[in-house]
């Protein structure tokens, strides 16, 4: 959805796979929404000082000390920093040119989240999926390829078009299974991303019709009785 586009970016910047072929996917079950009056109300709040981009509201709705900012497997967050300071690092806030307002943006809308496995009582969005982590690395080893080409779809039976249009001809209907992302190195439209099937037939579907797998995440923990940003999967380079 929301990371799927910068996902696409990075793929088309040269990580394209070679060629559509067959493939033996990967059941998927998509994380039930996280249903929480007070995260929803500040949830909302996120989302209009990410479009104002007003740093002084995000402030108020992020941890101020000890936010984490998992990757690589550590806690890179500098602890000496405030947690708004952290999260504008892993972010890219501070680069005008940088998407970060975007993805916070994104990350405001939606409605998942799910526990964190490394840090207790946090909740991190998008929300994992639910599937077999050992027959997901067996199909990147089987197809050659990595994480970051794969997705699933948000719900089952999304149409497969032809062409990178709404009124294109269906050829296919997406069940609830790993997908293989494969874009073109010069996209005709936005709005859709080509894939390719387990069938192997390459086709389009809506740029939100599909998740990826190996989100980076946005961790929402408790502040007392209030919801705040305590933490983040992922992101840039340590400042």
């Amino acid at each position: 959805m929301r990371r799927l586009r910068l996902i696409v970016a990075m793929l088309i910047a040269g990580l394209l796979p070679a060629a559509a072929q067959p493939y033996n996917p990967v059941a998927i079950a998509p994380a039930t929404p996280l249903s929480d009056a007070g995260l929803d109300a500040m949830r909302k709040q996120l989302g209009e000082a990410a479009r104002r981009k007003d740093r002084a509201a995000l402030a108020k709705l992020v941890v101020a000390r000890n936010l984490f900012w998992w990757r690589q497997n550590r806690d890179t967050a500098d602890k000496r920093k405030s947690g708004v300071d952290n999260l504008a690092a892993a972010l890219g806030l501070n680069d005008k040119d940088s998407a970060g307002w975007d993805i916070l943006a994104g990350y405001a809308n939606d409605a998942g989240a799910s526990p964190s496995a490394e840090y207790k009582g946090a909740y991190c969005a998008p929300a994992d999926p639910s599937f077999n982590r050992k027959d997901f690395d067996e199909l990147i080893k089987a197809t050659r390829s990595d994480a970051s080409e794969w997705g699933y779809p948000v719900s089952a039976g999304i149409e497969v078009h032809a062409g990178p249009q709404a009124n294109a001809p269906v050829i296919d209907r997406l069940g609830l299974v790993s997908v293989r992302v494969m874009p073109e190195a010069s996209p005709t439209s936005a709005a859709y991303v080509r894939i390719v099937t387990p069938s192997g037939r390459a086709g389009y579907v809506s740029i939100d019709a599909i998740a990826p797998i190996g989100n980076d995440q946005l961790c929402y923990v408790k502040d007392g009785d209030t919801w705040k940003i305590g933490g983040y999967i992922g992101g840039g380079e340590p400042q």
